[in-house]
């Protein structure tokens, strides 16, 4: 990964982070979809093949690039339509999966569940060795609120097939939370299973930070002292050995390697940030360049403002 001086790159909202072909496909999905010609669902199906239909697979990539465009598409009538043209397709088959969770979290409730799952196990017969079925099978149990041991069978399927699969190790820490269908202490002793097991540079790394970040923004949404105080969080022993694990490896140029690593650096930024240590969030906001992702920056107000003013806080030890 290529990463340029922050002071070089204005700040961008990019989904994609710094996957080139997932950022031209997005740009010209968009400008396809425009036209509103009867030829746009082909056109549009025919590029999302291009780029997820490849002879040489790689999951972590895949996964990110489903997810995006599952978020992307989540409103459009293309993923149905092209999974209902090609059922043979396990590309169709699974955006049109993630498209509909997608959709239906962002309502509140699934329209169709039913479908959404007979397109997964669908996916999952015609591709055996590919997670990304499991994935949204996992996302899919996870909105509906099943038992924990329903919710593990799906992980580890996911697992099977993609060891330190990022958004599977998301998914089940937000399960997990107290929020969902767990507490504080089993998201404990899930994040210190998976830092016994996990090599710092895989792609589910930010597990840990992210449930600090996760317990952080717990602590600013009961408002009054406590929000006041939330800062304090960072000087806890298990908060601040978190940090001090990422802040020294993660900025180092190809120690990540995964498809969104720069979320996770993101994700450092705004945790050092958060915990005054702006000297080390200097080198971390020169790795990130100019690409913002929404989370976390976001809980804070608009993402690109909150980014631009962390930066340059760090920047100029302000």
């Amino acid at each position: 990964m290529a990463f340029l001086s922050s002071r070089r790159r204005r700040a961008r909202l990019a989904p994609e982070l710094d996957d080139v072909a997932l950022k031209r496909l997005l740009k010209s999905l968009q400008a396809t979809t425009s036209t509103g010609t009867i030829a746009t669902t082909d056109l549009c199906t025919a590029q999302i093949s291009r780029l997820l239909d490849q002879e040489t697979v790689d999951w972590d990539r895949r996964t990110h690039q489903l997810s995006v465009l599952a978020f992307s598409l989540s409103e459009s009538h293309v993923p149905r339509a092209w999974a209902t043209r090609e059922p043979g397709n396990v590309s169709a088959l699974v955006l049109f999966a993630w498209a509909h969770l997608v959709r239906g979290r962002s309502q509140g409730n699934l329209e169709d569940a039913d479908a959404i799952a007979k397109s997964c196990f669908r996916a999952a017969e015609l591709a055996p060795a590919d997670p990304t079925p499991w994935v949204v099978l996992l996302g899919l149990a996870r909105l509906e609120r099943r038992n924990q041991s329903e919710v593990f069978g799906l992980w580890n399927e996911v697992l099977t097939r993609d060891r330190w699969n990022r958004e599977a190790y998301l998914s089940m820490l937000g399960y997990l939370g107290p929020e969902e269908m767990g507490s504080r202490i089993q998201v404990l002793d899930f994040v210190d299973a998976v830092r016994a097991r996990t090599p710092e540079n895989a792609a589910c790394a930010a597990t840990e930070l992210t449930a600090q970040v996760l317990q952080y923004h717990s602590v600013l949404t009961l408002g009054g002292v406590e929000a006041l105080m939330a800062r304090k969080h960072w000087t806890h022993a298990t908060a601040a050995q978190s940090l001090d694990r990422a802040a020294g490896s993660w900025a180092r140029p190809d120690f990540f390697q995964h498809a969104a690593a720069l979320a996770d650096l993101n994700l450092l930024a705004y945790a050092l940030m958060a915990a005054e240590r702006r000297g080390e969030a200097r080198p971390v906001f020169e790795a990130i360049g100019g690409t913002v992702t929404a989370w976390p920056w976001r809980v804070d107000g608009d993402p690109l403002s909150e980014f631009e003013r962390a930066r340059a806080r760090a920047t100029n030890g302000l």
